[in-house]
């Protein structure tokens, strides 16, 4: 049995898969006995599709996985963190708000991913949806470019941790690895990634929260916060130095490809 990972992976087949099964117009079958339950239909030389109700099953247990692959196996983690960080340097206590953030994020995801889900689509869904491979091969198939993806955001040193963990072979390399090593590894990385960025992030807004507490103590205003006074320069600053597109746009180029 595949690793739990590569099941995830799996899910994003069955959500299209059983779209796909419910579109199409099957044969006719003979009627079920009273009180059966059609497991399938249409059996004959034309093929075989699932029922109705086994296919809302399939397709509702595949949306189970998406949250998994979202925040595993995607950029979502990095930049989720990212932006999170920004909001925190900015002194800001809801604004943007997390839907903001999230939808944000989410969006910027696809935008790094498309490549890599342009690819799984082209060699893996639309060869299963015309039948000339199986949902097995298709598995496969949406495996590889996932794993390119994530192998080349994985530090070496947190593989080789998670390898000597599993008790895995010295030769044993990102590219050949099994997912349940692999995803870990992936995420330890992506959140270091996060964290250093974030670092850089708040290096300016600390500077003016310095300064802003020194003016405010060299002048005897000890009843006044900081951070009250500090924020509209902090906003003001980022504005000017045109931050949104800063830092978007470093982060998605941030990410190898």
């Amino acid at each position: 049995m595949r690793a739990g990972a590569q099941a995830a992976l799996a899910a994003l087949l069955l959500g299209g898969c059983a779209l796909a099964l419910a579109q199409v117009a099957p044969p006719a079958a003979p009627a079920a006995p009273p009180g059966a339950f059609p497991i399938l239909i249409g059996q004959g030389a034309g093929g075989t599709s699932f029922s109705v109700p086994i296919q809302t099953l399939l397709f509702f247990t595949a949306l189970s996985f998406l949250p998994a692959v979202l925040l595993m196996m995607t950029a979502f983690t990095r930049i989720i963190i990212v932006l999170s960080l920004l909001r925190m340097a900015l002194g800001t206590q809801a604004a943007p708000p997390n839907q903001v953030l999230v939808g944000l994020a989410l969006f910027l995801t696809l935008f790094v991913m498309a490549p890599t889900l342009d690819r799984v689509h082209a060699e893996a869904y639309q060869p299963f949806t015309r039948g000339e491979i199986s949902f097995e091969q298709a598995v496969q198939r949406a495996e590889a470019p996932m794993r390119e993806f994530m192998s080349k955001q994985t530090r070496q040193s947190d593989f080789r941790m998670f390898a000597n963990l599993a008790g895995l072979d010295e030769n044993v390399t990102v590219q050949n690895a099994p997912f349940r090593v692999l995803v870990p590894a992936f995420v330890i990385s992506e959140l270091k990634t996060a964290f250093m960025i974030g670092f850089l992030i708040f290096i300016p807004f600390l500077v003016i929260d310095l300064i802003v507490a020194s003016v405010l103590m060299s002048l005897g205003m000890m009843m006044l916060s900081p951070v009250l006074v500090a924020l509209p320069f902090k906003l003001m600053l980022f504005v000017l130095a045109d931050g949104w597109n800063l830092l978007i746009g470093s982060l998605a180029a941030s990410f190898v490809v």
